[in-house]
């Protein structure tokens, strides 16, 4: 890892939140608010320091609320100008372990939904409980 570039920079992204983002927050409300039931930070069986950030487990559905910047959004990415080849390559890296990700959980049963930090969430949480209830159908099949 390249040192940082300034002090100022390494507090901002020490305090860069791994869950209970604000837009897993409010996904969380409106999904409670909806009456269901979920569990939060579950781990991803046979994927190590893994874990969906929303999981309907008795469905099979994982919710991620991925963040524009570390998940390279199409609409707002964006790379810090410092140490730019270093963050190429995590950035990179992230993407490719989303699309394990997904592999993996798709290869176990799972249904996967994406959302991004941008998202409208009540938009969010319509796509979510329509896949929600859609594996429910299917499996009471």
């Amino acid at each position: 890892m390249p040192s940082p570039s300034s002090a100022g920079v390494s507090a901002r992204m020490s305090k860069q939140r791994r869950r209970d983002t604000m837009p897993e927050i409010l996904l969380r409300r409106l999904l409670h608010a909806r009456g269901l039931r979920y569990r939060v930070a579950w781990p991803i069986p046979g994927m190590k320091r893994r874990s969906v950030d929303i999981a309907f487990t008795r469905a099979k559905v994982a919710v991620f609320v991925d963040g524009c910047f570390w998940h390279s959004c199409p609409e707002h990415a964006t790379r810090p100008a410092a140490n730019d080849t270093w963050w190429a390559e995590k950035l990179a890296k992230n993407m490719a372990r989303d699309v394990a990700t997904n592999e993996h959980l798709h290869q176990t049963g799972w249904r996967v939904v994406r959302i991004w930090e941008h998202e409208d969430p009540s938009e969010a949480v319509d796509r979510i409980v329509e896949e929600v209830t859609r594996s429910r159908a299917t499996s009471d099949q």
